[in-house]
């Protein structure tokens, strides 16, 4: 599980970022990408990673402003040319899927795969579920319908010690799917082994929170609980707190309250705006790890792999 920054910026591309996208690389784990907003210009970003867009199996889309969703038909369509032939799931607001199948419509587009729309229907649901993962969404605070998702992979249960097992003279066959399930086997010289003795310990399930715009709110904080990374919009410097409110948007400090609040383990800023240089970045994750110090801001093309841990109780 890893995450990747494909655009950083708020509002409109700068030199030296490009609007937001972040895809969460799901390779090891399923094969797939899930693609988290799609500002303008982000199938040009992919193309200067290892990301291929026939990979993308979900696009979640935070809320319906230009700079999260205009560059979803030229990736859809992208995706259909270079041998995508998939069904694609669309996750986000009411108004998304007239938005695309507009656009797509209007420029008589042919896709090559499936689209499948599920659109958000209230403050708080559970959006997706199969055997791996869950992804649940609350509404965020920015004027218009915005969201934040919570992505939590089920627990890994214990692998097989199967070396353990050799020494023992237990030889790969039936018999171990039976031990991995924990049972007690009786072996063909008459020792019963308990299958619970060579399971080694369970894998605690990742957690991943990806908000979208967003004022300080709550809603911010439950989605984030325990998390092992929280993504989170810093679209202002601490001292730009009024004009933050005025446009529904965070600032660098409120960013890290809520991930102190929600005792998360690591915190990434991203959402900047254009205002900002590279160089005052510096200055802005400074400001934020004055209240929550497991901090980093994001810059395009960023990534970060998301090892398994240990959750501790008091952070």
């Amino acid at each position: 599980m890893e995450l990747e920054f494909l655009g950083t910026g708020a509002g409109l591309p700068a030199k030296h970022r490009n609007v937001t996208s972040i895809a969460l690389r799901l390779l090891a784990e399923r094969n797939a990408i899930w693609l988290f907003d799609c500002g303008e210009g982000t199938q040009m970003q992919i193309l200067h990673t290892t990301i291929k867009p026939r990979k993308i199996e979900k696009i979640f889309i935070s809320h319906l402003h230009g700079d999260h969703i205009f560059g979803l038909p030229g990736l859809i369509t992208s995706r259909s040319n270079q041998a995508g032939d998939k069904p694609l799931e669309i996750y986000g607001p009411k108004g998304i899927e007239d938005f695309i199948r507009t656009s797509l419509k209007i420029s008589k587009t042919h896709l090559n795969y499936p689209l499948k729309f599920i659109e958000i229907s209230s403050d708080e649901e559970t959006l997706f579920e199969d055997d791996q993962f869950v992804v649940t969404c609350k509404r965020l605070d920015h004027g218009v319908a915005s969201f934040g998702f919570r992505v939590t992979e089920k627990d890994h249960k214990g692998e097989l010690q199967v070396e353990k097992l050799k020494a023992l003279g237990v030889k790969p066959g039936p018999i171990y799917g039976k031990l991995k399930q924990g049972e007690s086997v009786t072996l063909t010289d008459g020792q019963t082994i308990n299958g619970k003795d060579f399971v080694g310990q369970a894998k605690k399930g990742r957690v991943v929170t990806i908000l979208g715009d967003t004022r300080y709110t709550a809603n911010a904080i439950a989605l984030a609980e325990d998390a092992d990374v929280l993504v989170h919009e810093s679209t202002f410097n601490k001292h730009e707190a009024k004009l933050a409110k005025a446009y529904y948007h965070s600032t660098t400090q409120q960013a890290a309250t809520v991930a102190k609040k929600a005792r998360v383990n690591q915190l990434i800023l991203t959402h900047i705006s254009a205002r900002y240089l590279n160089k005052d970045t510096i200055e802005l994750e400074k400001e934020a790890r004055e209240v929550f110090p497991h901090t980093v801001i994001a810059r395009d093309f960023y990534c970060m792999m998301i090892p398994f841990q240990e959750r501790e109780e008091n952070q």
